[in-house]
């Protein structure tokens, strides 16, 4: 395990979420924006619910993961270095339903996503229930770089006109987008990347410190605002290629799990969320398990005090 370095333990708590990439069952590199804690013991705390169980499933098939720090949003910092953490993850069966043992994690989401703490207590508690079934993955940094700050990566030149590449739409509502790609023994990389509509594809660019290879990969682009709310995300799945001295990413499938934010978007991510969940407990013949509300409620009830 290399020790993270002191001079980026400032810089990589201030960040609000980091781009967290696990390898798919085709060996796609599959990138979400989600939250995280730096422990102690220098391992680095991921958690996702049942609903969105896939990014444990893929650790417990692949522990090779990738995580990058490189969206600043909230932070309260000027001008961050970006920071890439390659290494491996473990993600136990257990499902845990209360913060003990996590409880600055806990804390943390409370304190910096303010509206998470309506979620613990009356009504919201039978519709969020699932929300707090966690799965715990616990990534061992191998590899640490720290990356020019993303406000000097230079915006892509303007298209000439509308694209009708896959994705076209997504991608052109973001200045930057982030790159999943793999490495030459096949273990998951990223980087921030300007994208620009070429013939058949996209240009991506790919920093010098760890090069890709050809082969499966994926575009991320999110957003969130100071509190993490107004969230959106999508992923556009595709091919990584070379393209004379530069690389060509050749897209194939979007998946965009967070939609509009509308009411009917959030009714339907309810329904989603409810359904996956009963199906993961389902297949593996378990109850669904209870929800230590008032330990969270306590942390919730904390995290407010601290706005006052």
């Amino acid at each position: 395990m290399q020790i993270l370095d002191p001079a980026l333990h400032p810089i990589m708590d201030a960040y609000r979420t980091c781009e967290f990439t696990t390898l798919g069952r085709d060996g796609t590199p599959l990138t979400w924006p989600t939250a995280f804690h730096r422990r102690a013991d220098g391992t680095l705390l991921v958690t996702t619910s049942l609903a969105f169980a896939q990014k444990a499933l893929n650790v417990r098939r692949d522990g090779r993961v990738a995580m990058l720090l490189s969206d600043p949003t909230g932070s309260g910092l000027s001008d961050p270095p970006q920071v890439l953490v390659t290494g491996t993850a473990v993600c136990p069966e257990e499902i845990v339903t209360s913060p003990a043992g996590d409880e600055a994690y806990w804390s943390m989401l409370f304190e910096r996503q303010p509206d998470s703490r309506k979620y613990v207590t009356g009504a919201a508690r039978r519709l969020m229930d699932w929300y707090y079934m966690r799965l715990l993955i616990v990534v061992t940094p191998t590899v640490v770089l720290s990356r020019p700050p993303l406000a000097r990566l230079s915006p892509a030149p303007a298209a000439s006109g509308p694209s009708a590449l896959l994705g076209a739409a997504l991608l052109s509502a973001y200045p930057t987008a982030v790159m999943g790609a793999r490495d030459e023994a096949g273990a998951p990389l990223l980087a921030r990347t300007r994208v620009t509509p070429a013939e058949g594809g996209y240009a991506v660019e790919s920093p010098d410190d760890r090069p890709p290879v050809p082969g499966p990969a994926s575009l991320l682009v999110h957003r969130h605002d100071e509190r993490l709310a107004a969230m959106h995300n999508a992923l556009v799945r595709g091919e990584l290629r070379r393209d004379g001295d530069g690389w060509l990413f050749v897209p194939v499938k979007v998946v965009e799990p967070a939609g509009s934010g509308g009411p009917l978007d959030v009714i339907g991510t309810l329904r989603r969320a409810r359904r996956a969940t009963r199906a993961y407990l389902d297949r593996r013949g378990l109850p669904r398990p209870k929800v230590a509300w008032s330990e969270f409620q306590a942390l919730a009830a904390t995290a407010s005090r601290t706005d006052d």
